[in-house]
Parts: structure tokens; sequence; C-alpha cells
């Protein structure tokens, strides 16, 4: 079972995979995450309101930081000097809150891919929408949190367009 897992020795023990002899492509991700709000927390949001301020401009600002510290708190994540990162919000009126859905956009040209990066962005601008706004109210919800695609290296970027940018728990099997 371990031999299917490049992050571990034949021993079983934790290793960083050697990326030296992969090809230095151009490489993007993008992923997505969301949190819901209730209409409090969206009206102090859009009408910015809350106390510790702008709550999309923190959010943005800390999912660019956590993409460019992924491989400092990801074990076996390699440094990777990422040329882009872009962060999307958009939000959606669901029946009983708000979903903001956050995107965020990765790019490198290097010789391992940016899949954590981007999955780490987005992941860290819901929490600190939630960190922001938790004083409010700590019923807000995180997630779904996935890669929506990926190019560059081996990998199909067919797969992911047949996602149809949903999370597994979402697709009908």
């Amino acid at each position: 079972m371990l031999s299917q897992f490049t992050h571990f020795n034949e021993e079983g023990r934790a290793k960083m995979v050697d990326v030296s002899r992969k090809p230095e492509t151009v490489r993007t991700a993008i992923a997505r995450s969301s949190i819901e709000v209730n209409d409090e927390i969206y009206g102090a949001i859009q009408n910015n309101k809350m106390k510790k301020g702008d709550v999309l401009a923190v959010a943005q600002v800390a999912g660019i930081m956590a993409a460019k510290k992924t491989w400092e708190i990801i074990p076996m994540c390699h440094p990777i000097p990422l040329k882009g990162i872009d962060l999307s919000f958009e939000w959606e009126k669901k029946s009983e809150c708000y979903q903001l859905m956050i995107t965020s956009k990765v790019k490198t040209k290097g010789n391992t891919g940016v899949e954590m990066e981007a999955l780490t962005a987005a992941s860290v601008c819901a929490l600190t929408v939630y960190d922001m706004c938790k004083a409010v109210d700590k019923g807000m919800v995180i997630g779904p949190t996935y890669l929506i695609e990926k190019t560059g290296g081996v990998s199909s970027p067919d797969y992911y367009k047949q996602l149809n940018e949903q999370p597994t728990s979402d697709r009908e099997e």
C-alpha cells in the first residue's frame, strides 16, 4: 500500500519527492472554497461595517500570503517560485444565507504543480472571513474546498474539466 504513495520510502518513512528530473513547464491550478454567512454578516461585509476592517481585502491578502507560504505549513510541499496568484469572490444568495464563493488561480514556471498553493489560498481566504466575522456569528460554514483544474506536467486537464467544477461529494457516481 505504501508503495503507491510517492511521499514514503521503502521503509514507510516520509520523504520529499525529488522533482529535479521533471521538465520545467508553465503550471497552473484553480481551486475553490466557500463560506456561508448570515444576512447580518453579508450586509456588514458589503457595507464595510465589520469592526476588524475590510473583510474581503484582508482575506485576499491572507490568501496570497498563504499561497506563498504553503511549503512552510504543508509537509513535503516544495518551495515554489510563484509567478501569479489571483483570488476572486462571488456572492450567491441561498435560501437561508449568503455563500461567498472564493476562487484562487495560481501560476508558476517550474517542475512541480501548484495545486496545494491554490487550495491553501482559497482555504485561508475562507478562514480569514470566519476570523473577521466570528464576533457576529460563529455559525458560519466553510467549504467545500476543492481543485477545479490544473495544467502543466503530466496530468490531463480533461479530467478536471469533467468535474464540471463540482467537488466529489456533489457528483453522481
